[in-house]
């Protein structure tokens, strides 16, 4: 008898694949499930691939480990000091070993590098010049499921961002990470004054990060192409701003406690662009003083309504959770 129930029901599941299939669509995963993949622009990121992992624990060990282009995993165990940043090189995963290793007191640098993965690290208290995380003149790129902090006690330029990317970086998704007591949290685009190197690059996508207690940059995009999806955001004075000409699409987000949740007219000689939908923004403002035309992203991708993504977020986002 068992038998029998045990191949129909694998008759149903091949019957219910093959519908899916004949439609085109793939059965959706659970929103907290962590992908193994990146969605977004950053898609198609592989990093060092299947490459041998090599697992590091000193500083001396990782910084040689990451240095070359070749294809490389590198894991790191137990948690990292750091003075200033480590570059790391092209075709490059960078893993955190189970929820408490990663990195502290500085941070990393992709710069002119392609093909990165930085996964399941925690990134704290980077004290300027250092950001957490530096992306520079790199391309596809796949920050996920780290959590980066610092705290709200010191100066506001006592540490500088906890994720910047810049300098005409393109193809970079950044999804499921925790952004959490910090003054400055996510730059894109570094200067008004950089058109000629940034226009036409820097498109990032943002899915399903929890930034809390950050008080404003989530993000600020200059001269770029933004996609904001999924996100809990919580006691920001500013949120999303989109400057020089950026576009933006704010999409099924929830805003807590935040003063400004989007604008686009602060800060800049140029306004930038956004669009608005789907999103619960808590109470809090918007300052929308241009309509964007980016409304149809260039991949696929799944938003789950904002009535799930905090539970969604919360149970899913951070170091440990992959």
């Amino acid at each position: 008898m068992s038998a029998t129930i045990s191949r129909r029901r694998l008759t149903a599941l091949l019957a219910s694949t093959a519908a899916v299939l004949a439609v085109g669509a793939l059965p959706q995963q659970p929103a907290a499930a962590a992908e193994t993949t990146p969605i977004g622009f950053g898609a198609g990121t592989t990093g060092g691939g299947s490459a041998s992992p090599v697992t590091v624990s000193t500083l001396a060990a990782f910084t040689s480990a990451v240095a070359s282009d070749t294809a490389k995993v590198v894991r790191v165990s137990g948690l990292i000091p750091l003075t200033g940043q480590v570059d790391i090189g092209s075709n490059t995963t960078v893993l955190g070993v189970g929820s408490a290793s990663g990195f502290t007191g500085g941070g990393l640098r992709i710069k002119e590098s392609a093909n990165v993965i930085v996964r399941n690290l925690n990134i704290s208290k980077p004290i300027a010049p250092a950001d957490g995380i530096t992306v520079q003149k790199s391309t596809k790129v796949w920050i996920d499921h780290n959590s980066f902090s610092a705290d709200r006690t010191h100066d506001k330029d006592y540490y500088d961002g906890l994720l910047d990317i810049t300098h005409a970086s393109d193809s970079v998704t950044v999804s499921w990470n925790t952004f959490k007591d910090h003054f400055k949290g996510s730059l894109v685009g570094h200067s008004d004054n950089n058109p000629t190197e940034d226009t036409g690059h820097l498109r990032v996508t943002y899915h399903h990060n929890q930034f809390s207690n950050v008080y404003s940059r989530i993000p600020s995009l200059r001269f770029g192409t933004g996609h904001f999806y999924d996100n809990y955001v919580q006691g920001a004075d500013t949120a999303c701003h989109s400057r020089m000409g950026a576009q933006m699409l704010v999409e099924n987000n929830v805003f807590r406690d935040t003063k400004i949740a989007v604008t686009t007219n602060r800060s800049s000689d140029v306004d930038g662009y956004a669009v608005l939908r789907g999103n619960d923004l808590g109470g809090a403002a918007t300052e929308i003083s241009q309509t964007g035309s980016f409304t149809t992203p260039p991949y696929s991708y799944t938003a789950e309504p904002a009535s799930s993504v905090v539970a969604s977020v919360t149970s899913g986002a951070g170091a440990g959770k992959i």
